[in-house]
This record gives C-alpha cells, sequence and structure tokens, in this order.
C-alpha cells in the first residue's frame, strides 16, 4: 500500500492528478490502514524511522497541508501523532515530551500565525530543551529563509520534500 501511495505522491508532484484525488487516495490508505493495524504482528511491523509530533499553531484552524504531511510521514514508517489545529505552543512541548519526539512540526496558514513557530523555537532554548528535537516548519507564508532566521531545522517547500527532509535528518541523527 505504501508503493501506492508513493505513486500517488509522485502523479500529484507532476500534476497529473489534483488534491481532491490525492485527499481521496489519503482517506482509502488511512480506512485500509486502520483495518489491517491490528492484523500485522510487531514483528513484520516496518522499522519505525521517528516519532513526529505535528500540529497547526495557535490562531491558525487550516488542517489540509498539515494533514498531508502527517499522512506521508505515516507512510515513510514514522510513528505520527498529529494534535490538531490553533495548539498553543506549551502544548506542543507537553505533547512532544510525552509523545517522547524526535520532530516536532508545526504548520502556519496565516502570517500572523508564523511568530508561533519561532516562538516554540525559543522556548526550547529557553528551558534548555533546543538540542532535544529537530524543528520542522512548513505552511503557504513559509519559506526556507523564514526557516532560517528562526532556527528551524527542516523546511520542505512541499509535503513531499518535508517527509524526504525528516528521513534524511533522522538518517543523520542515528548516525551522530
Amino acid at each position: 500500500m505504501s508503493k501506492g501511495m508513493e505513486v500517488i505522491g509522485e502523479k500529484f508532484n507532476k500534476l497529473e492528478i489534483y488534491l481532491p484525488e490525492l485527499m481521496m487516495a489519503a482517506k482509502v490508505f488511512d480506512s485500509a490502514m486502520t483495518i489491517l493495524k491490528p492484523h500485522i504482528s510487531s514483528d513484520s511491523k516496518i522499522t519505525q524511522k521517528g516519532t513526529v509530533l505535528i500540529g497547526t499553531v495557535k490562531g491558525d484552524i487550516h488542517q489540509i497541508g498539515k494533514d498531508l504531511v502527517a499522512m506521508l510521514l505515516e507512510i515513510a514508517g514514522f510513528d505520527v501523532h498529529n494534535i490538531g489545529e490553533d495548539v498553543s505552543t506549551s502544548t506542543f512541548i507537553e505533547e512532544a515530551g510525552r509523545v517522547d519526539a524526535d520532530i516536532i512540526a508545526l504548520s502556519s496558514l496565516l502570517t500572523t500565525t508564523m511568530a508561533s513557530q519561532k516562538d516554540l523555537i525559543d522556548i526550547l532554548k529557553e528551558i534548555g530543551q533546543r538540542e532535544k528535537y529537530l524543528v520542522m516548519i512548513g505552511g503557504a507564508p513559509t519559506s526556507q529563509k523564514w526557516a532560517d532566521d528562526i532556527g528551524a531545522d527542516i523546511y520542505g517547500e512541499n509535503a513531499e520534500r518535508a517527509v524526504s527532509l525528516a528521513l534524511e535528518f533522522m538518517s543523520k541523527k542515528e548516525k551522530s
């Protein structure tokens, strides 16, 4: 099934299919995984690539892009905890500790909420936990420059690139 979703992702990036088809495929995949997960033995499970906590920052209720990234991360072998939309910085930090996240992924579709991405990084520094997590940012108004300016580790200009970079960074993290 993961290979099928990889093909769907490639077709989406080549503009051979569009967001409605991608989301439909994602729903089918999610439904199938819900049925199959209880029947997959722990011996046959894919080796986890890491744990990702993902959500949309406080003041922003957009979800499609975040949910797409979450789905693709799960397909790639990450243990994904999607904590929804309009999530406070303190909730991100509390939940990251609770789920023992490797990556905290912050989505922001509004320019007015981008500052929450920076706030999270600043607070992690203040409490001495910045090195504990890789911080991924995304959303339409974000950019590599913004990621560099605020000290984020990962920025992908699209969902597929975000997943690719998450895999790359986790591979580097395992080697260190």
